[in-house]
């Protein structure tokens, strides 16, 4: 069964790749554009009950998500926010950081926290079409990378 963190951030619709543990998914509220989600697919609540299984499969999870945004986004950092604060589930929002701003499908996406700490306020809302798409597209590039 999928998690309420996981359907929180429109999955199965917003589903980049998975994998044995973890679910990377696009973040419909974008403070700066290929923002991700990255859910953990056990029924943990606390980082530390996270298996250990699950830990080494962070690391599989990460790699791929950064080559993944390296290749689409060209970030010049990345941000893991564990904020678990509304959505209990264990989870990271993952921010490519960036100097000025990107453009997609007719929208601009400035990172508007830079060079500070991100500005999760001023995100761009994408609609549920626009986040199937992208999911889409990486989708298909996390295959590729």
């Amino acid at each position: 069964m999928t998690n309420p963190t996981a359907l929180a951030f429109g999955y199965p619709a917003s589903k980049v790749a998975e994998t044995d543990h973890w679910l990377i998914l696009v973040r419909p509220k974008q403070p700066t554009f290929g923002s991700l989600v990255l859910v953990c697919k056990e029924a943990v609540q606390a980082f530390s009950d996270v298996s250990p299984a699950a830990f080494a499969d962070l690391q599989v999870a990460v790699a791929g998500i950064e080559r993944l945004l390296k290749a689409k986004i060209a970030y010049q950092k990345i941000n893991y926010l564990m904020l678990m604060m509304v959505d209990k589930d264990v989870h990271f929002h993952v921010l490519p950081r960036y100097d000025g701003i990107r453009e997609h499908d007719g929208q601009s996406f400035p990172d508007a926290g830079w060079p500070a700490a991100p500005a999760l306020g001023t995100a761009v809302a994408l609609s549920d079409e626009v986040v199937q798409r992208l999911a889409q597209d990486f989708a298909q590039a996390w295959v590729q990378a």
